[in-house]
């Protein structure tokens, strides 16, 4: 087990660039089951979870070459299903959710598909009704063997049909599209979800020959085709960088300059922060942070105390709730934080809590922060990243206390964020890294 060092109270400056979307990445490189002919990405990140899956492809068959640091050549002219009642596969997939991903490809291409339950973040009960519901009304069949945790599904023919989601599921989402671009006649997905990563892989469908309409909406029509081409596509910026990246700049009191974030997909993201105080420059497609000593956060129009929460795009994404936690207890102001979507993912509260922060932990989903205006700071503690998401914001905290702070079980923070201490380390960290 790997751990960060951290000295705190480092004020940063300089410019830094967001690595590519991992949301996208997981769904984009499973697309690729889709075809026989090349497809090129261009700025994946090279992170764990998105490394992770494609040695899985490279495992099924998938032909992959890197053509630059963050460019992949992917080529599936067959697939090796034999591969898929392997415990090698049954492990790979125990690791990392995005893996639930290979099955509308599969079964959209080739009428069948195998998975066994996908790992990935505890942050609460994320279940796959939805995926395993959208692919039965197209016509896929499955079986459940409980004793290994193993799905088989069949479809000698995936037809067109209506299909209202009982949630707003990303990942679900995905799936289902990728299965309805070769079912045969129409497909409607109401309640879809809308994220920038669903609308990009749209879009890359689409240049591989899909017929998908809605694209951006909460309804996806799918005018289902006999074939997909290659084609070449290239991810977005990572949104929940860019948000990690503003946090780190108001908590450490630094000017920093965030490079390439695709501002128009950012949504509400530029909005929260600026709830919380934080001045936000747009500058181009650049976005400028200046130093600040002090951010207060507002009220509402009646003066009660702000709410950040959580929803399904356009609403604020999940993934930086944790990070907005992070960021409110060193405001001027209080603000009450509702992370409605998962039962676990305040359950790193109390390291901050011994950290100084003043923080009241309602239940599992809600947690009042009264902000200490940079007038107490944070003092530096050995603590665990217990998911991706809490262990950035943890690190922030770390880089604003003051004193060594030591943070344990990095792995999970590595598989979110490429080099993060490298590219923190650049702009005036000082983070050190301990090989366990």
């Amino acid at each position: 087990m790997s751990s960060f060092e951290i000295t705190g109270g480092k004020r940063l400056s300089g410019e830094i660039v967001p690595q590519g979307a991992k949301n996208e990445a997981l769904q984009v490189i499973c697309a690729t089951l889709l075809t026989s002919e090349k497809v090129t990405l261009y700025n994946i990140p090279v992170i764990h979870d998105v490394v992770r899956l494609i040695d899985l492809l490279k495992d099924l068959g998938v032909e992959i070459t890197q053509d630059g640091p963050s460019t992949f050549t992917f080529q599936a002219r067959e697939v090796g299903f034999d591969y898929l009642h392997t415990d090698d596969f049954r492990l790979k997939v125990g690791s990392m959710r995005g893996s639930i991903m290979i099955l509308g490809p599969l079964l959209g291409r080739y009428g069948k598909g195998f998975v066994h339950l996908p790992g990935g973040d505890k942050i609460g009960r994320r279940r796959l009704d939805t995926h395993f519901i959208g692919l039965q009304k197209l016509g896929a069949t499955f079986t459940y063997d409980s004793d290994h945790q193993y799905f088989a599904f069949t479809a000698p023919k995936l037809q067109g049909c209506y299909i209202l989601l009982d949630e707003a599921s990303v990942t679900g989402t995905a799936n289902i599209l990728m299965a309805a671009v070769m079912a045969q006649g129409t497909t409607t997905i109401f309640n879809a979800a809308c994220e920038p990563y669903l609308v990009q892989l749209c879009k890359m469908l689409n240049k591989m020959g899909a017929k998908i309409s809605g694209v951006g909406s909460n309804m996806l029509i799918i005018k289902g085709v006999n074939e997909l081409h290659g084609c070449e596509h290239t991810l977005l910026s990572d949104m929940i960088e860019v948000g990690s990246f503003i946090g780190l700049a108001a908590m450490t009191g630094s000017e920093i300059t965030i490079r390439n974030v695709n501002y128009e997909h950012l949504g509400l993201i530029p909005d929260v922060f600026r709830k919380l105080g934080i001045t936000l420059i747009p500058r181009g497609d650049d976005l400028f942070i200046p130093a600040q000593d002090h951010y207060e956060v507002e009220t509402f129009m009646d003066g009660s105390i702000m709410t950040i929460a959580d929803a399904p795009w356009p609403g604020f994404t999940p993934d930086l709730i944790s990070i907005v936690l992070v960021v409110a207890t060193q405001a001027r102001g209080s603000v009450l934080i509702h992370q409605k979507m998962f039962e676990s993912r305040l359950f790193f509260v109390d390291k901050l809590i011994d950290m100084g922060a003043k923080i009241i932990l309602c239940d599992p989903h809600r947690a009042t922060v009264i902000g200490l205006n940079h007038e107490y700071t944070l003092r530096g503690i050995r603590m665990s990243s217990p998911d991706i998401r809490a262990g950035v914001a943890l690190l922030i905290a770390a880089m604003s206390a003051k004193g060594t702070s030591v943070i344990d079980n990095i792995e999970q923070i590595d598989r979110g964020y490429e080099r993060i201490d490298v590219r923190l380390n650049a702009l005036g960290a000082d983070i050190r890294r301990i090989n366990g």
